[in-house]
């Protein structure tokens, strides 16, 4: 598609996107089609949508790896699948004082969501019963929002959750329905959209997300956020990938960084008064040009992911204080 869209037209988009409207396909292709001349003020139009809602307040999140590896799941991006040969730890779900650990480190970071992620297709009745343990604990000592991501869920383990003080729960759709095949087999693209329903259904901020970088096309990245925008999700990462050595996806190509701005965008337009988080991979497919991200994204992850590190704590600190923006130290 040969796009001819100037400063005038993503100033039109960023008015429709203030409106409640939704772009249109073709002007979502424009989006990440655009030349790159014309990311600036793409950039302008939908930090024009990002300050409405969310002024220059920017969201940190805290990830712990609660559970590593040892996941019969075959996900083709991810170095702790089955199918994935990439040298990781591997270990069972940390015990309860590693994880309250982890909720002070995540305050001293300043990040307002503490992330408790698990690898696996699922909780054990014994796993989740450590982390509404934990979360418990959490709730009464600190003031943290709390996301949970531990797989599918069961109407009963979503309630569990929900009854402990989970606040959010993160399940990505990861790519397109069409794509998703070509990613992994052992579950659907519907078994994550129900488990995202599961958790609204009982009151937890639905969490998801993609991945950008594992074949989809432009068409599929618009379809996307148009799911995300259906599904309602409050919080939406952008993960870009970060192709592990060992892993199916250790191939594929970064995500070059004008082309991760423009994705961004567009999930600002689509998806305007959502917190749109610039995620996994950031530091390798962005670059040098982490900065302007946060002027389409109003969230960011703070430390290191699952199994790849981010970069030093202090270094988003600075970014953001850079920028003139401000951390919002509380997301409660």
């Amino acid at each position: 598609m040969n796009t001819t869209s100037t400063h005038s037209d993503w100033g039109l988009l960023a008015q429709k996107a203030l409106n409640g409207e939704c772009l249109t396909l073709e002007e979502g292709l424009s989006v990440l089609e655009a030349d790159n001349d014309e990311v600036l003020p793409l950039l302008h139009a939908a930090f024009a949508v990002r300050k409405h809602y969310y002024g220059k307040k920017v969201k940190l999140n805290m990830i712990i790896n609660a559970k590593s590896g040892l996941c019969p799941e075959d996900c083709g991006y991810c170095s702790q699948s089955i199918v994935s040969t990439a040298p990781i730890k591997k270990y069972t779900l940390l015990d309860k004082e590693t994880l309250l650990a982890g909720a002070r480190e995540a305050m001293a970071r300043q990040a307002g969501t503490y992330c408790i992620v698990a690898a696996g297709r699922g909780p054990t009745s014994r796993e989740l019963d450590q982390v509404v343990d934990a979360v418990q604990e959490i709730r009464a000592t600190m003031p943290l929002k709390i996301c949970a991501c531990l797989g599918i869920l069961k109407d009963d383990q979503a309630q569990r959750l929900a009854d402990a003080g989970v606040h959010r729960y993160n399940h990505n759709l990861n790519t397109s329905r069409a794509n998703y095949p070509s990613i992994t087999t052992t579950h659907s693209y519907d078994q994550r959209v129900e488990t995202v329903e599961r958790a609204k259904k009982q009151g937890m901020s639905p969490c998801s997300g993609v991945i950008i970088g594992m074949g989809e096309t432009n068409e599929e990245i618009v379809e996307m956020a148009y799911a995300l925008r259906e599904l309602d999700a409050d919080s939406i990462p952008i993960n870009f990938l970060n192709a592990i050595p060992g892993t199916p996806l250790e191939q594929a190509e970064r995500t070059p960084a004008m082309k991760a701005l423009k994705v961004l965008a567009l999930f600002r337009l689509v998806c305007p008064a959502k917190e749109i988080r610039v995620a996994g991979g950031r530091e390798v497919n962005l670059r040098s040009l982490q900065p302007l991200s946060l002027y389409a994204a109003n969230s960011l992850f703070v430390g290191d992911y699952l199994t790849t590190e981010g970069q030093a704590v202090t270094s988003d600190h600075l970014l953001i204080e850079d920028l003139g923006f401000e951390i919002e130290r509380c997301a409660l």
